[in-house]
């Protein structure tokens, strides 16, 4: 069975080489940060808009007003904070 930081990684690197895909992959990037925020116990309704901040690394705005930051820390768990 997957550990939840296994999951995550998963989620952030699908994201990751969505991103080259173009304009058609900012809805599934943003659908995977929502889904990374709610495993994390955050509330995110919808993402609304989605900031690359660097490598593994995303800045999401939700429709309720909630802003997180997504990311992949030095020992390759993924963590979500809020804004």
């Amino acid at each position: 069975m997957f550990n939840r930081s296994a999951v995550l990684a998963v989620v952030i690197a699908t994201s990751l080489c969505s991103a080259t895909v173009g304009a058609q992959s900012d809805v599934a990037i943003g659908k995977d940060i929502k889904v990374t925020i709610a495993l994390h116990g955050y509330t995110c309704d919808e993402v609304i808009d989605v900031k690359h901040n660097g490598d593994s690394d995303y800045l999401a705005s939700c429709k309720d007003g909630n802003r997180y930051r997504v990311f992949v820390d030095k020992e390759g768990r993924v963590v979500v904070q809020k804004k």
